[in-house]
């Protein structure tokens, strides 16, 4: 059997294409990794060169483990397989053993040490976010003495001026504790290729052709390097697509992937286009993205035969919204799709952690994202354990308030850190829920692990992803919730770069589905919706009414409109006497309970779940009222 057996037209014309320079712009689900290990094997079994003289460079460790599999399940043994990083590692201690030091493996606890340094405001950032603009700076190759002067419009997560000192300071003590980070592995690399003639010219011999996947993903960085690899050969074959160009708060540019007909004029490109993915259903809805994608035009094409319409629709409420997924996972799995088969997609761990709770409460299992795993409730179960304490709420929210917990969130704060703080409103939400005068704080903390664990590594149940932790996966049935304005595009992308950004999340996220797909939203409409074809009535629908806020819409359990709005607007009022957030009175889900229940007695009143002791002693005379006089 030939290599190159099976293979489509295109797909056969890329890996037929064994002399470089090659670029493989590759659609969604159309066969890349089958394309480019094909073409590898091709090149060796064609005798167009040994499989010693090839290296097919990836970004993840697993990917290059499955390219290695592939190559020697086609009979190919011998090529180097490896990411930038390990090559990188590995030609240094070929070339310069003694150049590279202690290798750190994670940034976040030297900056965590750095951090507590900060102002107080700023103490309790996430040190993840100050990693990632770290990795950002250093993939575009800026050192801390030039970060100030190239920031021009981006917005780091914490003042300009901290974040630069940060910096500095983070290499310093990096330098003095003879460590390196993985950004520095390629930044030493680069110098040792650019000084040392022998060890450059050594590679250059060694290595004759290049491939490298997920072009699009590359920054600065490792092209510098790539370029010196190569020096002035143009055996370079790359694969890309750049409409899941998703990466670029890391310094990732599909720049060098759109740029490759121009640096090399006669370069073979080829499109894959054949989509072995999704039904053609899902595939015409994506491809309605495709015109406001830029870049070089992919229409996706099926494969499979027909399968359901996707679904678009929108909800007066997210409890509502909630509710129709829950049932609809549950639909899917009566259908036959193994829970495995199932993905809920968000734009961030914030939101997908109202995901575990409507999951939890529906008694279906889940894996993935997990409030408990991160670091505000991390720090809330440490410091709750064995408190026997009752006055959850208060204590709940001194040490939100502690941690740096802010009612009004600004808009331009890290992912992280974003995701800290709904975190922090969660926690205080929750406890406010709860606090009927006899949990303890101990087993309120057992409460939250009863809700939100996913019961740990080999869970298993519907996955819980972010958009980006989606790439490069499928799945039978995908939901895409809260597609709302200021969800996705998230409220932080602000210019035209940004928001491109954000609807190639969404690309990524409807090209992730096999079979089902369900896109919904429960607040103001995300304007990418328009760009789906969502008509204009279901745009409509879901518009506030005049006077009415999308925050009091009234779930779709609430037994009583004119009741359940007559509280919330006492809700309202209050909130903002007490200068505290709505919910911080009472939750939708408790004013819902509320309204169908019409309590006429504090007694009524106490027995609704999330109407605790000190909720009843506070507000339950004015509830009683605002119920009787509806």
């Amino acid at each position: 059997m030939s290599v190159l057996d099976g293979l489509n037209p295109e797909q056969r014309r890329a890996a037929e294409a064994v002399r470089g320079p090659v670029c493989i712009l590759a659609g969604a689900g159309s066969g890349k990794t089958t394309t480019i290990t094909r073409r590898i094997a091709w090149q060796v079994a064609s005798g167009a060169f040994r499989a010693d003289e090839l290296l097919a460079v990836t970004f993840t460790d697993k990917a290059a483990s499955v390219m290695k599999a592939r190559l020697a399940a086609l009979g190919t043994g011998g090529v180097e397989a490896r990411t930038f990083h390990s090559a990188a590692l590995s030609q240094l201690h070929r070339y310069a053993p003694d150049s590279a030091g202690r290798i750190l493996s994670t940034k976040a606890l030297l900056l965590r040490q750095i951090a507590n340094s900060l102002p107080k405001a700023f103490r309790f950032r996430p040190a993840g976010d100050l990693a990632t603009e770290i990795e950002r700076a250093k993939a575009r190759r800026v050192r801390p003495d030039d970060y100030l002067r190239s920031l021009g419009e981006h917005v780091p997560p914490i003042p300009p001026d901290l974040m630069g000192k940060v910096y500095r300071e983070y290499e310093h003590r990096k330098a003095e504790r003879g460590e390196i980070d993985f950004e520095d592995l390629l930044e030493l690399a680069i110098r040792m290729f650019e000084t040392d003639e022998r060890a450059r010219n050594d590679v250059q011999t060694r290595y004759r052709a290049f491939t490298v996947d997920e072009y699009q993903d590359v920054n600065l960085l490792q092209q510098t390097l790539l370029d010196l690899w190569r020096g002035p050969s143009e055996e370079l074959c790359v694969v890309g697509d750049d409409y899941q160009a998703i990466y670029s708060f890391t310094g990732a540019s599909a720049h060098w992937l759109l740029g490759m007909e121009k640096r090399f004029p006669h370069a073979t490109v080829v499109r894959l286009e054949h989509n072995y993915r999704s039904t053609p259903e899902i595939l015409e809805l994506a491809n309605r993205l495709v015109p406001r994608l830029g870049g070089v035009e992919k229409t996706l094409q099926p494969t499979h035969s027909s399968g359901p319409e996707p679904v678009l629709r929108s909800f007066v409420s997210p409890e509502s919204e909630h509710a129709w997924l829950a049932a609809e996972v549950r639909r899917v799995v009566a259908e036959g799709v193994p829970l495995e088969e199932i993905a809920i997609l968000c734009r961030t761990n914030a939101r997908l952690a109202d995901f575990e709770e409507v999951l939890h409460e529906a008694g279906l299992p889940f894996q993935g994202a997990s409030l408990l795993s991160r670091e505000a409730a991390r720090r809330l179960l440490r410091l709750a354990a064995n408190v026997q304490a009752t006055d959850v709420a208060r204590r709940v929210r001194a040490l939100a308030e502690e941690a740096g917990w802010l009612t009004d969130v600004p808009d331009k704060l890290g992912e992280r850190e974003q995701t800290r703080q709904a975190d922090l409103n969660r926690l205080v939400r929750l406890a406010e829920e709860l606090d009927d005068g006899e949990r303890t704080l101990s087993e309120f903390a057992d409460e939250l692990r009863r809700r939100f664990d996913p019961r740990g590594e080999g869970a298993r149940g519907v996955h819980l992803l972010t958009y980006h932790r989606a790439k490069g996966l499928e799945f039978d049935a995908v939901f895409l919730p809260r597609l709302d304005e200021k969800e996705l595009p998230a409220r932080q992308a602000r210019g035209a770069d940004e928001l491109a950004e954000e609807r190639r999340l969404l690309y990524v996220g409807i090209t992730r589905a096999r079979r089902s797909l369900a896109i919904t939203w429960s607040g103001r409409p995300s304007p990418f919706l328009a760009e789906l074809g969502a008509g204009a009535e279901l745009v409509a629908a879901v518009r506030a009414p005049r006077g009415r806020s999308a925050a009091v819409q009234m779930p779709v359990d609430a037994g009583d409109s004119v009741l359940y709005d007559a509280l919330a607007a006492w809700r309202l009022r209050t909130a903002r006497g007490e200068a505290v957030p709505a919910f911080h009175v009472f939750h939708n889900r408790v004013l819902a309970a509320i309204a169908s229940a019409r309590p006429r007695s504090r007694a009524e009143l106490a027995a609704i779940s999330g109407v605790g002791p000190a909720k009843l002693e506070r507000y339950g005379n004015d509830v009683l009222e605002v119920v009787a006089a509806a």
